[in-house]
Parts: C-alpha cells; structure tokens; sequence
C-alpha cells in the first residue's frame, strides 16, 4: 500500500506562485512514475506533469513554461512549482504515483488563483 499527502496550496493573486509538495510513503520504489493532475470546479481531472523514474518530464501545453515537477533525490517527495498563476489554474490538484502498474492518488491540495 502506499500513501500520499500533499500540501502547499492556497490562495494566490494572479502572476503569483505556488509550490506543491506530495511526500509518498509505504512500498514505493525508484521504477515508480509521479505526475500531477488537477481538476477546477465543474469539469474533468486533467493530467498536468508527469516525472519518469529516469527523470525526464512531460508536461500538458496549458502549462508549459509557467510550471516546473521535480522530486527529492530519495524518491520520496516530488514537487510542482508554479509560477505565473492564471484564474484558470484554480483546482483541486492531485498527486498520482504509478508503483508496480497500480495508480495511487493523494487527497488533493486546492490551489485557488484570484484577485
């Protein structure tokens, strides 16, 4: 079983930043693939960066540029900063951890973008 918790989001006026954290704990290995989704009010999950065990990333068009996923040299913590926030980033964003084929999900960390 693995756990993950993440933490980090807030209230932010536009242009500002943000910086989320997902610490992982239980069986999880250095093979596992981490990613970020994010799903606003009214509307479906939609993928936002993902992190490959061998490091490389993948991000969605509607973020490139503005957020940055990377994760701690342990394995355990990886992190999504975002910079130049929009209104339209405003959701509930979600750490996935793929361990051995099986998608865990975190809680959700609300992350609202507003003057």
């Amino acid at each position: 079983q693995v756990q993950l918790v993440e933490s980090g989001g807030g209230l932010v006026q536009p242009g500002g930043s943000l910086r989320l954290s997902c610490a992982a704990s239980g069986r999880i290995s250095s093979f596992d693939t981490m990613a970020w989704y994010r799903q606003a009010p009214g509307k479906e999950r939609e993928f936002v960066a993902r992190i490959s065990p061998g490091g490389e990333t993948t991000y969605a068009d509607f973020v490139k540029g503005r957020f940055v996923i990377s994760r701690d040299n342990v394995l355990i913590t990886v992190f999504l900063q975002m910079n130049s926030l929009k209104p339209e980033d405003t959701a509930v964003y979600y750490c996935n951890r793929v361990v051995f084929g099986i998608t865990y999900w975190g809680q959700g960390t609300r992350v609202t973008v507003s003057s």
